[in-house]
């Protein structure tokens, strides 16, 4: 299998008809539908059902179409990051950040790297879940992280940033609103919006509300701060999160202290066993940030 095939499938699979697809490929139809037809034939499944009209997915090509995407942009960032470096650039790192240090970490962190590592060619992924963090890192498409621990591979080393507490966003004109500071056993009964089941923040908010006696009445679910904030804005729900100084926000949005609030940590994150320079020299630039009582590697 060559990369032809794949970006070939790709253009059928999206435009669902070989004619089309050949125009967009620059090409003849019949070479197209022979190179699909070989590409089938070295997977040992058809990928498409064709008729006189138009052409459909089989079960194995609408999973093929999703692998294959992936795999195209993979190489087009690897050839544009073979670029970066080739043009002058000292290297490429891909770092990610979870919600709210997008917003409160990252611009301090890009400032210290753009000054002290001239050169390097910086990839930041912005408003990530630790989950799909931590799997890049194992599986090398990410080279530093700053999440929100727990992790669960071994094969992922952390130091800690800083320990954080969680604040309640509301709308302005809530009842709460009034008061300075606020008890979890106040918002019982209120409408949640929550980061996903399976983020950090929402794993602690849960197990908080369930000790304070209630379950959270989730009404909306969020991946980005800056989404869950706009829902707050819309006076959906109120929503717990990490401290909110930098974050995106509006004068309809206010924030207030809980009492005996939770937690979270946050961590600089990277795959055990990467001794690149590179890695390296940027996990040092960042030390100003570590908090040296909270590490655990």
């Amino acid at each position: 299998m060559e990369t032809r095939h794949l970006r070939y499938f790709v253009a059928v699979a999206e435009e669902r008809h070989f004619g089309r697809a050949a125009a967009r490929l620059h090409m003849a139809q019949p070479p197209l539908s022979q190179q699909i037809k070989q590409l089938e034939e070295q997977l040992g499944t058809p990928l498409l059902t064709r008729t006189t009209r138009r052409v459909d997915l089989t079960p194995a090509g609408e999973m093929f179409l999703g692998r294959a995407r992936t795999l195209l942009a993979e190489l087009e960032q690897l050839a544009q990051d073979v670029r970066t470096v080739g043009h002058g650039a000292s290297g490429v790192l891909r770092v990610g950040f979870t919600g709210t240090a997008t917003y409160r970490l990252m611009p301090g962190i890009v400032e210290a790297a753009h000054r002290d590592m001239p050169g390097l060619q910086l990839n930041v992924q912005g408003e990530m879940l630790t989950p799909e963090m931590e799997e890049a890192l194992v599986e090398g498409r990410l080279d530093v992280a700053v999440l929100r621990p727990p992790v669960r591979s071994t094969s992922v080393e952390l130091v800690f940033l800083e320990h954080d507490r969680l604040s309640v966003a509301l709308p302005e004109n809530h009842r709460l609103a009034a008061h300075d500071e606020l008890d979890l056993t106040d918002l019982a009964g209120e409408p949640f919006i929550c980061y996903p089941a399976t983020s950090a923040v929402n794993l602690i908010v849960q197990e908080s509300c369930r000790r304070a006696g209630f379950i959270p009445r989730m009404v909306q679910v969020a991946r980005e701060t800056s989404t869950l904030l706009t829902f707050v804005d819309a006076g959906l729900g109120i929503a717990l999160m990490p401290t909110a100084a930098r974050l995106p926000s509006s004068q309809r949005i206010v924030f207030r202290p809980l009492r005996n609030a939770p937690t979270v940590d946050l961590a600089l994150a990277w795959k055990a066993g990467n001794d690149a320079p590179l890695v390296h020299n940027f996990l040092k630039l960042c030390t100003p940030w570590a908090n040296p009582e909270g590490n655990n590697q």
